[in-house]
């Protein structure tokens, strides 16, 4: 399950937590829409993203939480040694 957040990550643009406890390995087929920059599903006969996953009894749930996020203070060039 870890695995799929990870993916889903990629192809939503957006963090996914896996909380559904769920360990082991997984064999797993999803059809979807192709989702596009914005998030939104293209058209298509596939269902959404969202569908597919409740197809599979999955729900992915929007909500808030802290993210890790890299902060750069300061850039310089290195100097000739």
């Amino acid at each position: 399950m870890t695995r799929l957040a990870t993916t889903l990550a990629a192809i939503l643009n957006r963090t996914v937590v896996n909380r559904t406890g769920f360990t082991g390995i997984f064999d797993l087929h999803l059809d979807y829409a192709p989702v596009d920059i914005a998030g939104s599903s293209a058209d298509s006969p596939a269902p959404s993203i969202f569908t597919a996953m409740e197809k599979l009894g999955l729900r992915l749930e929007s909500s808030k939480g802290p993210v890790e996020v890299l902060v750069i203070d300061h850039v310089e060039r290195p100097s000739a040694n």
